[in-house]
């Protein structure tokens, strides 16, 4: 049997070897699933993240046919502040604009995981609230001009520099870096890979 990693997140590759997956009992393979990230109107926060990570995983699963019995793994990460969802910014302006709102504020981070062969899809989602410190106009340019939170839901990475503006967290740790763990290994148990 093969695990199918439906993205390129080089995080959520170490976070699979990390908790011994995808070494032991199977292969483990990467695709690049591509599909339309946009919020459907009146979609909660919870019901778009976990769309997202079963589309990617159903995407991820239509680019596997060279694999036998492949289980492709799906999974997406969103911060909510306010009810307002922040996903990658756009650009340097848009990260720092992010910034100066997480400043100082406790938010939301959601990631939702799903699993699928084909014949079934199985998903979970973990929110974890996260508190922010104050940041100061020069924390927020600096950080931004490192590049790091480019690529990152709500413009930081927790498990890089972003770090260290990371007060407290109430929730799972690697779910704000991008894959519940706890959660995976569920539901990759339920599917008899654990």
């Amino acid at each position: 049997m093969t695990l199918i990693l439906a993205s390129q997140s080089p995080r959520r590759k170490e976070l699979l070897a990390q908790a011994g997956l995808g070494v032991a009992n199977f292969r483990f393979e990467r695709v690049n699933p591509d599909i339309d990230e946009s919020a459907l109107e009146g979609e909660t926060p919870s019901a778009y993240v976990g769309r997202l990570a079963l589309e990617k995983a159903r995407a991820g699963l239509a680019l596997c046919s060279e694999f036998e019995s492949p289980v492709v793994l799906g999974s997406d990460t969103i911060v909510v502040l306010d009810g307002a969802l922040l996903g990658k910014p756009a650009d340097k302006a848009e990260a720092a604009a992010m910034l100066r709102a997480l400043s100082g504020r406790r938010h939301e981070v959601l990631t939702a995981v799903a699993l699928t062969d084909g014949s079934r899809a199985l998903c979970d989602t973990v929110t974890t609230k996260v508190q922010f410190a104050a940041l100061s106009e020069g924390d927020i340019l600096a950080y931004v001009d490192s590049g790091e939170p480019m690529d990152k839901a709500g413009a930081y990475g927790i498990q890089g520099l972003g770090g260290v503006f990371v007060e407290a967290i109430d929730g799972s740790y690697s779910a704000v870096v991008g894959l519940p763990l706890v959660e995976t290994r569920r539901l990759l148990a339920q599917f008899g890979l654990v």
